[in-house]
């Protein structure tokens, strides 16, 4: 037990200290954990801001077509542009906008996802996507206290994750071209990912990197994540490797009978063969606060959410840099 106590604590020292900052990578060839040096750490006051900013009550919900999800887009642009990312191919700006009629709508909406790109060094032709989506349910049009839809932890900590995890790569380094997305559309049946995947050359995208509801303790406990679709490739494997040695496990998804891999934005790249998985955190069997007004960043663990996104840097890192390229997922003609 005090041999784990150790490990987690140096765990988070590592991510908690200023200065020069020392993160744990996983040697391949010889599975110990080295100390590489970096001068950038992914610092929970940042990712705090992005959480406190997408969820709040002026983006009203960030429902897809209205004023508060265009607040929120112009937030994710300002940021992708401040990191320094490039647009998606053909696209003059971050927007990738298009519109569509949801399921039971009469009306037309239009919306965009926000896509932003950093290129790859000696694999650029080969992507992976890490994603979340920035849409969530609204507002409730009459009633009295509180009708806001927040969505704090659905999804604005996965987005506050993107944003992380891309300001964390641009410092450290990519050798594949990695793409950040913020799904529009996601809460009205994955329409934004759909979009966004038939549009795409399915072939270069060697991996998908989803973040859903990621700022609750999981049932595993602390440090722990756990990851939807874990038997449909040996992506979870890979970052399972990756982890080892640093205090914080993922483990496969715990609640088959919710059917989760095809309810994310991962669903879309993964019917198109991507090896395109939902990390989450959430203990999403007993959670009051899905779909409820009551999903407000007060209710979430900022601790979580960005050791979280730390150890996705860590446990992806193999993969952002070609060294590991996961299985490609097959999916059943009745799926």
């Amino acid at each position: 037990m005090k041999k784990i106590v150790s490990i987690l604590v140096a765990f988070t020292a590592i991510f908690s200290c200023t200065g020069q900052k020392q993160i744990p990578r996983i040697n391949s060839e010889t599975k110990n954990t080295q100390i590489l040096e970096s001068t950038f750490f992914i610092d929970s006051t940042t990712v705090r801001r992005h959480l406190y900013t997408l969820a709040s009550d002026e983006m009203e919900g960030r429902k897809s077509g209205t004023e508060g999800i265009e607040k929120a887009a112009k937030y994710i642009e300002s940021e992708f542009k401040r990191i320094g990312l490039t647009t998606f191919e053909g696209l003059e700006t971050y927007r990738q906008t298009f519109s569509f009629k949801p399921r039971g709508g009469q009306k037309e909406i239009t919306s965009a996802n926000i896509l932003g790109v950093l290129e790859g060094k000696s694999k650029k032709e080969e992507y992976v996507i890490i994603s979340a989506h920035y849409d969530h349910l609204g507002m409730e049009k009459e009633g009295v206290g509180d009708r806001i839809y927040n969505g704090a932890n659905d999804d604005a900590s996965g987005v506050a994750g993107v944003l992380a995890l891309a300001s964390y790569f641009m410092k450290v380094g990519n050798e594949r071209t990695i793409v950040f997305a913020a799904f529009t559309a996601e809460e009205m049946g994955l329409i934004g990912s759909s979009y966004f995947g038939k549009g795409i050359e399915a072939s270069k995208f060697v991996a998908g990197i989803n973040l859903e509801m990621i700022g609750k303790t999981p049932g595993f406990g602390a440090n722990t994540a756990w990851l939807t679709g874990f038997e449909r490739s040996d992506f979870g494997k890979i970052i399972q490797k990756n982890l080892k040695g640093t205090g914080y496990q993922l483990f496969p998804d715990p609640y088959k009978k919710f059917n989760l891999f095809f309810r994310s934005d991962n669903a879309s790249l993964a019917r198109l063969g991507v090896p395109s998985h939902t990390f989450s955190t959430t203990p999403i069997d007993v959670d009051l606060d899905y779909h409820q007004v009551s999903d407000a960043p007060e209710t979430l663990n900022m601790t979580v959410i960005t050791q979280t996104i730390q150890a996705v840097a860590i446990g992806t890192e193999s993969i952002i840099n070609g060294k590991d390229t996961p299985t490609r997922v097959v999916l059943k003609s009745t799926e």
